[in-house]
């Protein structure tokens, strides 16, 4: 299949979205049927990687990625896990304006940029997406915020329009798409290429539905909703999400640029509370595969066989990488790519490569590389061995029985690890409950 030169490009991001929460992903159907229909049909038309990742178990840092195509820890604000509302103001803690990102290059490429949704990439006056290469930007600035009150975990609000403050009434999930698609038939009507990202925060807590405004007062305290939410809700809110992502699917369709659209699915990050990994343990902040494995999904009609499956390894900054090569767009050569573009699979599943993929955290002091169907894992000054061809779980420790093996890999993330700057001692982890909250995995 032939590409269009300059196809247009939405990159569409869930907020703490687990593995198998989607039905393409072996996620069971809810009380109300089935979850993820419009997501499970880009699948089936389009290309689904099984063995995808995100560039970090918590949000923030995976959007850094995301931004440059280059590894997080490259930048100081990444370390912070995540960063929090109280770092308004924070000089340092955000995305440098400076630095090259995906859609500043894009835009200087002559695309029409803009970021709908979740940014999560530092505060004004020293960051915002205006200042780093969006045209526009509808949505929140903060890592999450209530769906109808739009306020963030210190009660102040958080919807904006530029960098303006925008109030409107709604279900946050619902005004997200209904800007979406303005952007889109704007962008239509101008002939113009676009790019935009489509950040929902669904289904990061609070556990609100469409039908529970009755319940934003009861987060006005306690915006991490310990008290609430159940499974049923949760699927309810990624319905949501898909009902959304139909809509900006139908709009392609009846204006005619469905089949030069390349559309990505993905999440920041493995699961939280409510989500579905199975059958992988753990979860958001953990290393182990449920907390940076997560659904990939590539649609584009005119590039992309519909019906494919690939378990190409790939992470968050490679489809960065993925977009600048569809779009014919070189990247920064004062600032090369980390990331790796998977055009050559979306040409042809069966053409996999090798793509070691390197993690760490300040939480527990984790470390992890996947090189091949094994991973090395640190957890706690622990260290393990997973061949995870046999043992996706990561129940079978191979460290004593495989000793060279672990020698050897855990040289690999070392060498890697004196390649990127030192974690700062000040960085900050965020954890938003404890065991004193709840049971943990």
């Amino acid at each position: 299949m032939s590409a269009p030169v300059r196809p247009n490009v939405i990159w569409i991001v869930a907020d703490d979205l687990g593995y198998a929460d989607l039905g393409c992903y072996g996620g069971r159907d809810a009380s109300f049927g089935r979850v993820s229909p419009v997501l499970d049909g880009l699948a089936a038309n389009g290309l689904r990687f099984t063995q995808g990742y995100a560039n970090s178990p918590v949000c923030s840092p995976t959007r850094f990625a995301l931004m440059t195509g280059r590894y997080q820890y490259r930048l100081r604000g990444a370390a912070e896990e995540p960063i929090r509302s109280a770092d308004r103001g924070h000089p340092e803690l955000g995305l440098p304006p400076a630095h090259p990102t995906l859609p500043s290059m894009m835009a200087a490429a002559g695309y029409r940029t803009a970021l709908v949704g979740k940014w999560h990439l530092g505060f004004p006056p020293n960051f915002g997406p205006l200042k780093s290469g969006y045209r526009e930007f509808y949505g929140a600035l903060a890592g999450g915020l209530d769906y109808f009150t739009h306020r963030d975990s210190r009660g102040a609000p958080d919807l904006w329009v530029g960098e303006q403050a925008h109030h409107e009434d709604g279900y946050l999930t619902d005004l997200i798409t209904a800007r979406a698609i303005d952007v889109i038939e704007r962008a239509a009507g101008a002939r113009e290429p676009f790019m935009m990202s489509l950040h929902y925060t669904a289904p990061h807590w609070p556990w609100e539905t469409r039908d529970d405004a009755q319940v934003a007062p009861l987060t006005a305290d306690n915006l991490f909703h310990l008290d609430g939410g159940s499974v049923d809700t949760y699927r309810r809110m990624i319905h949501h999400m898909d009902e959304g992502i139909g809509r900006v699917m139908a709009t392609l369709t009846r204006l005619g640029v469905a089949r030069d659209t390349l559309v990505i699915f993905t999440s920041d990050n493995g699961g939280e509370r409510y989500s579905d990994n199975w059958p992988l343990v753990g979860g958001k902040m953990d290393l182990t595969e449920g907390g940076i494995r997560v659904p990939w999904i590539a649609h584009w009609p005119a590039a992309i066989a519909p019906g494919g499956t690939t378990p190409q390894h790939c992470l968050t900054m490679d489809w960065t990488a993925t977009i600048l090569e569809a779009a014919g767009v070189s990247p920064d050569p004062a600032h090369p790519l980390d990331g790796v573009s998977m055009m050559p699979v979306l040409r042809d599943p069966a053409r996999t490569f090798r793509r070691p993929m390197h993690w760490r955290m300040k939480h527990r002091e984790q470390r992890a590389l996947r090189d091949g169907e094994w991973k090395y894992l640190r957890v706690d000054g622990v260290d393990y061995l997973f061949d995870l061809s046999a043992d996706e779980r990561e129940r079978a420790n191979r460290a004593a029985r495989e000793p060279q093996r672990l020698a050897a890999m855990r040289e690999a993330w070392e060498a890697w690890d004196a390649s990127m700057p030192a974690v700062p001692a000040e960085a900050k982890v965020s954890l938003g409950y404890s065991t004193r909250d709840m049971p943990q995995r």
